[in-house]
């Protein structure tokens, strides 16, 4: 696939239908090699050169928005448009929200996305996606960037199931992984990372919110 033909990007309905079983079923969904290798080699490309353009992240929103080291170290750049591989990210993304909009009718309205990086020693400690008291994020999802990862690199992604202090799955950041989840229903947290470690992190949400 030549990421410059972003008109032309293939639909991938069977994918489209193994995510959408898997977030009725279960809630999340967990696919390797999810999208064009062509697309995530130019996005691992595109996360290293703009890594120094990467600003902290905080935690809340609004007015309640800080800064804490003790709970998210990443830094994070939103995509932009003018760029051709995250102009293809965003085009396959918008498909998956069609294609899951038609088979979950979940009122999948638009998507916000970026990439996030974290050094050597950093993390993220267990929290929801979706903001307390509103419905502003629907889906999570994580696509990762780490060619050649290796088990001591840890730096997983800990799935916790909504009730109790139970641990659903425990994912490494592979290169062309994408999970999906729902945002106010999972708990999550991304483990210590003995590596610098890449992945784009965005979020469905729905209408008006």
């Amino acid at each position: 696939m030549d990421i410059t033909e972003t008109e032309t990007l293939p639909t991938d309905e069977a994918s489209f239908d193994l995510i959408a079983n898997a977030l009725e079923t279960v809630g999340y969904a967990i696919i390797a090699d999810c999208l064009p290798i062509a697309l995530g080699v130019a996005l691992c490309g595109r996360v290293i050169m703009v890594a120094s353009e990467c600003k902290r992240a905080g935690v809340g929103r609004g007015k309640d928005h800080v800064l804490d080291g003790l709970i998210r170290t990443d830094g994070i750049r939103w995509l932009h448009t003018d760029d051709l591989a995250e102009t293809a990210y965003l085009a396959w993304m918008e498909q998956l929200r069609l294609g899951l909009n038609r088979r979950l009718f979940l009122g999948l309205f638009d998507y916000e996305s970026h990439f996030a990086v974290y050094e050597t020693g950093g993390g993220y400690r267990k929290h929801l996606d979706a903001f307390q008291g509103t419905s502003n994020r629907l889906l999570s999802t994580v696509f990762y960037l780490n060619p050649h990862w290796l088990p001591e690199h840890c730096g997983e992604l800990l799935i916790h199931g909504p009730v109790g202090d139970i641990l659903l799955e425990t994912i490494p950041p592979d290169f062309g992984t994408m999970v999906i989840f729902q945002s106010a229903v999972f708990p999550h947290e991304v483990a210590i990372t003995q590596h610098k470690r890449y992945s784009i992190a965005g979020w469905f949400r729905g209408r008006g919110v």
